[in-house]
């Protein structure tokens, strides 16, 4: 049990963007959301978010999902930290302090951290890293015993200490009552005037408090996104954390660094992810599906044994067995049924076909109802627009709607209607009827010998 205190009040002026640096997307999720739910999922009782520039904008992004506390002035880590006393100080157990802009860490190394922090009997435990190259990055400096003695920045450091290539992830274990008095202490002694959380460590070792350091196992994880580049690197990380989580799991993905997989999403096991494929959260595909090449989902929900291709569908269900595109586009609120073909250039919206429908190609059905075993010929619309309102057509099972339909909405059509080619159809048709709504053809011979 801990209490997690995440640092994400900063501008993030690099971005160069109107919103906070925190609140950018990882694979559809916010920088902060991404410490935040590793926090938890680590064991924090109680996670704290410091919050600054554009704090509505921030809170109304995260949602309830967190606490949070102002810093109104940004003077330094340290002085963030001060914002969350009230938290600190009725924190059980240890207090992590985590940056709002490192998305790639995980709750694995929170909990070793912890961990080590615990078993060494530390009052604060440092998140560390070991790079090939050091050059910027503040230095750990340890003592004889191990302890970290100090952390020296890179234009302070002399050349021994430049030569130390372990480095200050910004990442802090601290034991709860040895930070609040560690706060205390912290004074602005410096050209900046901030309140640096660096200091508590100097005030804890003066005071005899021991202090360690913990190396993280994967560098990746410590990496703050401060721009556009970095936040792009930290995408192509998370990307291939994501998809071989699936790929263990029991999903194919062909050439995975083509497919796009966002947080959240679930695939059964057997499923076939073609390249080039993008996968939204919220989406959920079932077992033994396949998702062929150029397809998108978002928020969809593909029962087992679907095949999509090449298509497009956003926040509706397609039933199993049913077949998708390629080149489809079905629109939200849809509901499609067990063993449809939905085939190419059919577009559908807001509309519910039931099972063992057929809609081949090159039709619109727009708020409609369709039952089950409905043929559909080429050409098909559903006119539910009249320019103010929208309007539902209703189609019984087991029809037979010829090529180049129109429906002109409202309309009902019976069970086991038969509709001819080329009609318009502005009334309701009786169950097993044959409806016929086209003008008679008329050949006039000798025409175009007239007409000269």
């Amino acid at each position: 049990m801990f209490t997690s205190v995440i640092l994400a009040a900063g501008m993030g002026t690099r971005m160069k963007s109107k919103m906070p640096k925190v609140i950018h997307t990882v694979c559809g999720k916010g920088l902060c959301r991404w410490v935040i739910d590793a926090s938890k999922a680590a064991g924090a009782e109680t996670v704290c978010t410091i919050i600054g520039h554009e704090a509505e904008m921030v809170k109304e992004r995260l949602g309830d999902v967190c606490n949070f506390a102002l810093q109104a002035e940004q003077k330094g880590t340290g002085h963030a930290v001060m914002q969350a006393i009230d938290v600190i100080k009725s924190a059980k157990g240890e207090v992590v302090i985590l940056n709002g802009d490192t998305p790639l860490v995980t709750a694995e190394t929170i909990k070793n951290a912890l961990d080590y922090h615990k078993s060494c009997g530390n009052h604060a435990t440092v998140i560390t890293a070991v790079l090939d190259d050091a050059s910027g990055y503040g230095r750990i400096v340890r003592g004889a015993d191990g302890g970290v003695r100090k952390i020296v920045e890179q234009k302070d450091a002399s050349e021994e200490e430049k030569n130390i290539n372990e480095i200050n992830s910004g990442m802090y274990v601290f034991d709860g009552e040895s930070l609040v008095y560690a706060l205390s202490k912290l004074t602005p002694n410096n050209a900046q005037g901030e309140y640096y959380l660096t200091d508590t460590l100097e005030i804890l070792l003066s005071a005899g408090k021991k202090v360690g350091g913990y190396a993280v196992s994967d560098n990746d994880e410590i990496r703050g996104i401060n721009d556009r580049v970095q936040l792009n690197e930290a995408e192509k990380l998370m990307q291939r954390r994501i998809n071989e989580t699936h790929m263990r799991n029991g999903v194919t993905i062909h050439n995975p660094e083509s497919v796009y997989i966002e947080d959240g999403v679930k695939i059964g096991s057997d499923t076939e992810i073609c390249q080039n494929v993008t996968i939204k959260s919220g989406t959920e595909i079932g077992s033994d599906c396949v998702i062929g090449s150029g397809s998108m989902l978002d928020r969809a929900l593909i029962h087992d044994k679907a095949d999509i291709l090449s298509s497009v569908i956003i926040k509706s269900e397609v039933g199993s067995g049913t077949h998708v595109g390629p080149f489809a586009y079905i629109r939200p609120d849809c509901t499609v049924g067990d063993n449809v073909k939905v085939g190419d250039f059919v577009e559908i919206k807001n509309s519910k076909i039931d099972d063992g429908t057929k809609i081949s190609h090159l039709t619109y059905i727009g708020d409609s109802d369709v039952g089950k075993r409905v043929n559909f010929g080429c050409g098909t619309v559903t006119c539910n627009y009249d320019g103010k309102k929208k309007y539902r057509t209703k189609i019984g099972d087991d029809c037979f709607v010829g090529c180049n339909t129109n429906f002109v909405s409202p309309i009902n059509v019976g069970d086991g209607v038969y509709i001819a080619a080329g009609s318009t159809i502005t009334e309701d048709i009786p169950e097993n009827s044959l409806s016929i709504a086209r003008a008679r053809q008329v050949n006039k011979e000798g025409w175009k010998d007239k007409r000269r």
